[in-house]
């Protein structure tokens, strides 16, 4: 059970370590110090259901519908090649688009639909959480499966959490114009090179 554990949280903070669209919210939240921990509870809560979804059963149904997962696969291509391209706008422009153009201060409900939004209407977090995860987790023997889902969902807890702290600590520095055009930068080649991986992975299918 306990290696179980171990193994679902290694393979939940690989899953959600890369900075996509809704890391780059929180960060920017955290960067700001703008509602960051409400920003970070519920890219969790909405992590969690996601993560038990896929590990009991909800891979299974997808992967049982080849039209259901290519539609995901490819909008997620397309999702993550818009983010990409705008971030690396962004850092070759110097405006910092990716983490700053929204409001430094954004009221609650902002917060909350702009959460919901980078996290619902990603197609990437249902590749990670839904797919990924949930096709590793079904692979575990049914008494396995809630430990592996336990251990995902808290690796889920410790990156959010972590990266909205970790972000407002070090808001002074990272909010100069160069470190964010060097982290636009980084998120640009990542989302890209996400995108040329799914688009692969989907052609050789």
């Amino acid at each position: 059970m306990m290696a179980t554990s171990l193994q679902g949280f290694l393979l939940g903070l690989a899953m959600i370590i890369p900075i996509g669209a809704q890391n780059a919210f929180v960060l920017s939240r955290g960067i700001h110090r703008n509602h960051h921990l409400l920003t970070a509870t519920l890219c969790c809560f909405c992590d969690l259901i996601l993560i038990g979804i896929g590990v009991f059963g909800g891979a299974s149904l997808l992967a049982a519908s080849p039209l259901g997962l290519a539609l995901l696969t490819w909008g997620g291509v397309l999702f993550l090649g818009w983010f990409g391209a705008r971030s690396l706008g962004s850092a070759w422009r110097g405006q910092g688009a990716a983490l700053a153009d929204s409001p430094q201060r954004m009221g609650v409900k902002s917060v909350l639909a702009m959460t919901l939004g980078v996290t619902l209407l990603n197609p990437h977090v249902y590749l990670d959480t839904l797919m990924l995860l949930g096709s590793l987790g079904s692979q575990f023997a049914e008494p396995l499966r809630p430990a592996f889902a336990a251990g995902a969902m808290l690796a889920s807890l410790v990156w959010f959490y972590g990266l909205a702290l970790g972000a407002a600590a070090l808001s002074p520095w990272l909010a100069r114009g160069r470190v964010q055009r060097v982290i636009d930068a980084l998120v640009g080649l990542i989302m890209l090179g996400l995108a040329l991986q799914l688009a692969r992975g989907a052609l050789g299918a």
